[in-house]
């Protein structure tokens, strides 16, 4: 019998605030050390993220920043689908045998105004 695996959202960072745009690089998002950890998130990991002001998603990569940074940037192609003070949502998805994602529970981190974890 085949096996079905879900694609499942097992992390967000909810809210955070979009700290910088940097057009001219290879293209990915910076992501404070802290919060990846929060997350469960991994350098290099592919995730979504979703612009609570302009409603765009996009896809990309993660680049690790330095722990309680704040940092929220956006590089390369990406640069050009949020501005400096959006609001967006970090999502990352992972694949599970039905079983285990039947079971899943979502790790939301919530961040301040300054994208420091904070309480939900």
């Amino acid at each position: 019998m085949m096996q079905v695996l879900r694609n499942m959202c097992y992390a967000k960072i909810h809210g955070a605030t979009v700290t910088q745009t940097e057009l001219f690089y290879e293209g990915s998002i910076t992501i404070a050390r802290d919060l990846l950890e929060a997350a469960g998130m991994l350098p290099n990991e592919r995730v979504q993220i979703v612009n609570m002001s302009n409603g765009s998603r996009i896809e990309t990569y993660i680049i690790e920043g330095d722990a309680r940074s704040g940092v929220i940037c956006l590089n390369g192609p990406a640069a050009r689908t949020a501005f400096v003070g959006d609001k967006v949502h970090i999502l990352a998805y992972g694949m599970l045998p039905e079983e285990e994602a039947r079971g899943l529970t979502l790790n939301v981190v919530h961040v301040d105004e300054q994208n420091q974890i904070a309480q939900p």
